[in-house]
């Protein structure tokens, strides 16, 4: 953990001279905390959000997001860790979903867009996030990645085995630490979560697809020989 202290002098002078010294202290200290995390790329949130499930059970879980990393100046650092927790309604178990940044992205790998609990199984909607992570992640199309809790574990299904009830989104998936921040809150409730993703440009994210998307709204497949490096000519004899 980040410390900064600051040395003082006259707090013998008398009573109100010390207290006001020592208040001072404390508060620089705590804005130079809070400036080694911006230049630093260090930062994080927490907050709670209530989500309405398919049958109208309404499940609040806690998220956090960590930022870090370089960064351009005047943008926020990448994602490198997230997390959902949340007690199961059935059992009272403590389930937590994580995604932590990979060498090869070097950022995490999904933004969550719906947690849904079906005959007692968690199932959790993500959508790759950027092009870099859709194509590590098999190009899916419609574009997302399905996470069904079993055991004790989370492991990828196909969209197909997802329960047709999962209809909607029912996370802030789009940048929501910064969503977060504009709304001034740490407790987000259905009604307005469904505002937000209401909102959302594109129809794939105001809505969980079933059926393919037109190539032309998919990211660049880079693996393919349009992008790959032209042949060399051959040489000159």
């Amino acid at each position: 953990m980040m410390r900064a202290s600051c040395n003082y002098r006259g707090f013998s002078r008398g009573p109100n001279k010390s207290m006001r010294s020592y208040f001072v202290a404390i508060a620089f200290s705590l804005i130079s905390l809070n400036a080694y995390a911006g230049w630093f790329g260090f930062g994080g949130d927490s907050w709670q959000e209530e989500v309405l499930l398919h049958d109208g059970i309404k499940l609040v879980v806690e998220r956090q997001i960590e930022r870090g990393g370089r960064h351009e100046i005047g943008q926020k650092p990448s994602y490198i860790r997230q997390t959902i927790s949340f007690k199961h309604p059935a059992s009272d178990r403590q389930i937590v979903w994580e995604d932590k940044a990979t060498p090869d992205l070097g950022n995490s790998n999904f933004l969550p867009m719906a947690l849904d609990i079906y005959q007692e199984t968690i199932y959790l909607v993500a959508v790759p996030m950027g092009c870099a992570a859709a194509n590590k992640w098999g190009r899916p199309n419609p574009p997302y990645v399905v996470f069904k809790y079993a055991g004790n574990t989370w492991e990828g299904i196909p969209l197909k085995e997802l329960p047709s009830e999962t209809k909607a989104p029912n996370l802030i998936f789009s940048s929501p630490d910064t969503e977060i921040e504009r709304l001034g809150k740490h407790f987000v409730d259905a009604e307005e979560i469904k505002s937000i993703t209401s909102n959302y440009s594109l129809p794939h994210y105001r809505t969980i697809l079933r059926e393919p998307l037109p190539d032309s709204q998919l990211c660049p497949d880079w693996a393919s020989e349009r992008y790959r490096s032209p042949k060399p000519p051959l040489p000159i004899n």
